[in-house]
């Protein structure tokens, strides 16, 4: 049974910083893309950053490019998201989501080609 399980969320002050965490289980995790994708309320589901099976490869959305870093260890199934200068704006529910990975162009940030979701963390950055 494949389970991706999020945590990490809560609330924090403009400027400061959050770890989300997902933890992974149910399938060969070192073959598949990873990625953190975020909604807010009313607005459509985005990507924030996506990371290749082997995490050789790393994509950011322009709003967290530089503040945000993805990693992975496939040792431990895991995945992570360090969340700095947070902004008012990043405020929204966090996804960690999975694919198979076919080439590592495949690894994008179209969330409909994603096939495991976690539940989500929700993230409150207050002004």
């Amino acid at each position: 049974q494949v389970q991706l399980v999020e945590s990490g969320g809560g609330s924090v002050q403009t400027g400061g910083s959050l770890r989300l965490s997902c933890a992974a289980s149910g399938y060969s995790y070192s073959s598949y893309c990873m990625a953190w994708f975020r909604q807010a309320p009313g607005k459509e589901r985005e990507g924030v950053a996506v990371i290749s099976a082997g995490g050789t490869s790393t994509y950011y959305a322009d709003s967290v490019k530089g503040r945000f870093n993805i990693s992975r260890d496939n040792a431990k199934n895991t995945l992570t998201l360090q969340m700095n200068s947070l902004k008012p704006e990043d405020h929204a529910i966090y996804y960690c989501a999975a694919k198979w990975q076919v080439g590592v162009s495949s690894c994008n940030s179209q969330y409909r080609t994603y096939t495991y979701w976690g539940q989500g963390t929700q993230v409150t950055v207050s002004s």
